[in-house]
């Protein structure tokens, strides 16, 4: 039996589709390579401390024989070079890191549907810009807040997540104004794969930055890059093609026409609807599976290399950064398959939407359940990561750009909101460096299992 109109192909494909403008020098463009440097710089902020506070907190050497010792052998030094001990030093016991750590997710939960509404009615430009600069400022307070005592630091790490969570909801509404529907892998890989960029950079240079200058560098340095950012976005950003000053007509024409079918008018959030709504929670179920893992290795993998896998800072911080290569690789080419497959090949949204989701969810999930098991195969341990890692890029073209094929103007925030669920959890378990053995590492990696296997009795969205 042939399917019904709209049922198993993507509308988007059966309509004639206005003439594109090239990519080069576009303001489209523009926006998604400004937006990924801002993505970049986000997550530079989040994750820098998950490698200075290694460097920040005096050792605590019962700890690591009880913990440890027991666990895997000590790496010999690759490095003669030695390294600055100016830093300040701090006497923090397990428990109060892991309250430091997960500090920034307890602001960061509380903007997210703020954010999103505060998008619709101020706009995303002035949304994200000031949620990066708010963000880059508390963090050249860091070191300051760090000497006033534990509770102030604290305080600056849940006021830089109060910044950040508005960021994703208000870059999300801009594509939703921004990103032609044949266009939308592409454009939203490249804005996003920033972040894995940013952990990329931001791991490996803290270690350096701690080893030979000076752990509060880590902060001052990234931080003034943030400001420095936030002047470019406020010059050269617009909400909406209408209000761009220099965007081409040719270009505003194309983006208007594409987009004329895909906005809703309706102001108001249906919530009934929507509670009731399957794909929707596959959004939810999606987020929250993924986001499991995902921010649970964002921040805890350095204290993973040291304290299980016993590797110094400077090995600590490359190490710690090549899942995220490999992330941010599969990000821009899996952007660029999608749509190929999409424009090209005739595959409905549909389709391609549910093969990406299904390689970004069940490849991670195998390949960290499996690293639980290698003991302390160090090559092995850090492979396995890596490919985990790597695969969960392919989510990025799958469901996490389903809201803007669905309901562009309500369900990012929505989604994002349940999200942040699995980080928060963690943290208010208050996630302790005694317990951390490879035990809990299969354990934790179980329930990522769980959450797939769950998403998986669910239909992911269709557009129609």
């Amino acid at each position: 039996m042939e399917p019904e109109e709209g049922e198993d192909r993507t509308p988007l494909l059966k309509e004639p589709q206005p003439d594109t403008v090239p990519a080069c020098c576009s303001a489209r463009y523009n926006l998604a390579l400004l937006a990924c440097f801002g993505f970049f710089l986000l997550y530079a902020l989040r994750v820098n401390l998950s490698v200075a506070l290694v460097d920040m907190v005096e050792p605590d050497t019962s700890s690591a024989k009880n913990v440890t010792s027991n666990v895997c052998p000590e790496h010999s030094s690759t490095t003669n070079v030695p390294r600055n001990t100016t830093g300040e030093k701090y006497s923090w016991d397990a428990d109060t890191q892991g309250w430091i750590l997960g500090s920034f997710f307890y602001g960061y939960i509380i903007t997210q549907i703020p954010g999103g509404y505060l998008a619709s009615r101020i706009g995303g430009k002035l949304l994200l810009g000031f949620g990066i600069f708010g963000t880059s400022v508390f963090t050249l307070l860091t070191p300051l807040a760090a000497n006033l005592g534990v509770g102030y630091l604290i305080a600056v790490r849940a006021l830089e997540g109060l910044g950040e969570g508005v960021t994703f909801p208000a870059m999300h509404s801009m594509w939703s104004s921004w990103a032609p529907p044949l266009e939308r892998s592409k454009l939203l890989s490249i804005s996003y794969a920033g972040a894995q960029l940013g952990t990329v950079v931001s791991l490996p240079l803290s270690g350096l930055i701690c080893y030979y200058m000076n752990w509060v560098y880590v902060f001052y340095i990234f931080g003034a890059l943030g400001i420095l950012w936030w002047f470019f976005w406020m010059l050269l950003v617009s909400d909406t093609p209408e209000t761009h000053k220099s965007i081409s007509h040719a270009e505003r024409e194309y983006i208007l026409s594409s987009l004329k079918d895909q906005l809703s008018t309706q102001k108001s959030v249906p919530w009934r609807p929507m509670l009731g709504s399957l794909p929707l929670w596959a959004i939810v179920v999606a987020h929250f599976s993924y986001n499991w893992t995902f921010y649970t290795l964002l921040t805890l993998l350095p204290t993973y290399m040291k304290e299980i896998l016993r590797f110094d800072a400077q090995e600590n911080g490359f190490l710690s950064a090549l899942p995220y290569f490999g992330c941010w690789l599969c990000i821009i080419l899996s952007g660029q398959i999608a749509d190929y497959l999409r424009e090209k090949q005739n595959f409905s949204t549909v389709c391609v939407r549910k093969c990406f989701t299904l390689i970004g969810m069940i490849g991670p999930a195998v390949f960290l359940v499996a690293a639980g098991f290698i003991g302390c195969n160090y090559a092995l341990a850090v492979a396995f990561v890596t490919i985990s890692t790597t695969l969960g890029g392919f989510c990025t073209s799958g469901y996490s750009i389903n809201h803007l094929d669905i309901a562009p103007s309500i369900l990012w925030e929505n989604g994002r909101w349940f999200s942040i669920l699995p980080p928060l959890l963690i943290y208010l378990e208050q996630f302790s460096l005694h317990y951390l053995q490879v035990e809990k590492f299969r354990t934790g990696q179980s329930v990522d299992i769980t959450c797939i296997e769950t998403e998986g009795d669910v239909e992911i969205p269709k557009l129609c």
